[in-house]
């Protein structure tokens, strides 16, 4: 044959390779096949699948337990993953303090003030008439008076108590006294206030003397 087709290339003849012979046409793939290739796809399918479900539930049972820090329900605490206003020992915050103050709001009244004793009651009538009679009387010179042997000798603290309860103006008594004195002459404004301050004389303090002197014009 190479000899026959010489001519028409115009060179020398080329010997064709040997035939392989006829080959046998390729087999088409039955069902089998195709069984096999799907059952194959559908086990990736579902180890793919799997897998995220696995991711999912492990994220969400993370974050579950994250967000609820509540503790799980148990049989000495039924309440415990439910709402708290549902548990009858619940009680809101500050609801102990209200109840303690509604408790004790009937136990913060003051005391009636204790009467005063017939003692007491004399020493305050006696102080009062010689706060009365105008002469002028300091604090110390009317508890000493109540006291005092040569006055009318209340105990100490009856006379103490009934001079705190005349509620006297010991300025205005100072004043009293010193215009006493002035009726009767000759002091000066340092004699005045020595008179008026010292224990011997009428128990002023200086302030209240240095007052008076300063009422008298001295």
């Amino acid at each position: 044959m190479s000899e026959q087709y010489s001519h028409l290339t115009g060179g020398p003849a080329v010997p064709l390779p040997p035939s392989r012979g006829r080959e046998e046409p390729r087999k088409p793939r039955g069902k089998g096949f195709r069984k096999v290739v799907l059952w194959t796809a559908g086990i990736g399918t579902a180890v793919v699948i799997g897998a995220g479900a696995v991711g999912v539930a492990t994220n969400g049972s993370t974050s579950a337990s994250t967000a609820d820090p509540r503790p799980a329900p148990t049989a000495s605490n039924p309440f415990s993953d439910s709402d708290p206003s549902n548990d009858p020992n619940y009680q809101p915050s500050g609801s102990g303090d209200s109840v303690s103050a509604a408790n004790n709001s009937g136990v913060s009244e003051d005391p009636a003030p204790a009467q005063p004793t017939v003692s007491q009651e004399q020493a305050l009538e006696s102080a009062q008439g010689y706060l009365d009679m105008g002469t002028g009387f300091s604090r110390a010179g009317l508890i000493d008076q109540l006291h005092s042997s040569a006055g009318e000798g209340f105990p100490m603290a009856d006379a103490k108590w009934a001079v705190n309860h005349t509620h006297a103006n010991w300025n205005h008594q100072a004043v009293l006294s010193a215009k006493g004195h002035l009726d009767m002459g000759g002091f000066s404004r340092a004699s005045l206030i020595d008179q008026l301050s010292s224990s011997a004389g009428e128990g002023f303090t200086v302030a209240q003397a240095t007052y008076a002197a300063n009422q008298v014009g001295l």
